[in-house]
């Protein structure tokens, strides 16, 4: 007899199969990433048919296989697809952010601080308070922090020293200070806020990651920073990214 199991997760991905069935990505806290089988999830008036589209967060009760899970019932918290759907950015951000997820996503490996990133990260899309852009910057910083993959943010990457950083070097993966950079035209150096909201990004608790915003100069410094860095070891194209 299989064995019955409770998860917190979020639903990744859906994808039609058979007539009626839909089979779920989910990343849930407790077991990482898996694959789950919501069978009869597309007839008419099923009890699993909002719970199994993208983007539906809450409790999931689950029939564990061999190799992948069975749908038994579930209770969702939230349904972000339904909160983001009229505005076509923030739905293909939200979509992005998830397919962000799913590539560091292992099954078997708890993803309890992911979880609580992602939810946080897509409640605050929708409260829209703070740009869509700062939103993705400080969703991917974290990310990348989470999963350990992450740029030295506090120390030269040449001599070690912690103050006057002002350059990224992308060859070092690392900041690097006004001593060891050598000459830098104004376009390249750092404002001492870009270097400040990296940092908070990177060390503050989950619940404070959206409490500040940032001028635009230093949005700018920021996105080309963690672009060029993800662009360097993220090697996979992500198709929510085509639509933005």
């Amino acid at each position: 007899m299989a064995e019955k199991v409770i998860a917190t997760g979020i639903v990744i991905s859906s994808m039609n199969i058979k007539e009626y069935d839909r089979r779920l990505v989910v990343l849930t806290k407790e077991f990482g990433k898996i694959t789950v089988f919501a069978n009869g999830a597309r007839r008419q008036n099923s009890s699993y048919s909002a719970g199994s589209q993208p983007m539906a967060f809450g409790e999931f009760t689950l029939y564990r296989g061999r190799d992948a899970y069975s749908l038994s019932s579930v209770k969702v918290n939230e349904y972000f697809f339904e909160l983001l759907k009229d505005d076509l950015e923030k739905l293909y951000m939200g979509m992005y952010f998830l397919e962000l997820a799913s590539y560091y996503g292992r099954e078997g490996i708890e993803a309890t601080e992911t979880l609580k990133l992602i939810y946080l990260t897509l409640k605050e899309l929708h409260r829209n308070t703070i740009s869509t852009d700062l939103i993705r910057c400080i969703y991917e910083l974290r990310t990348l922090v989470i999963n350990g993959e992450y740029p030295n943010l506090f120390s030269c990457g040449v001599c070690g020293r912690k103050e006057e950083l002002d350059c990224f070097d992308l060859k070092r993966n690392s900041l690097i200070c006004k001593n060891c950079h050598g000459i830098l035209n104004e376009k390249e150096k750092l404002l001492d806020s870009t270097v400040y909201a990296l940092q908070y990004i990177a060390t503050s608790p989950l619940k404070r990651l959206f409490s500040f915003n940032v001028k635009d100069e230093v949005l700018i410094q920021m996105k080309n920073i963690i672009h060029q860095y993800i662009d360097k070891v993220i090697d996979k194209k992500f198709n929510s990214l085509d639509f933005l």
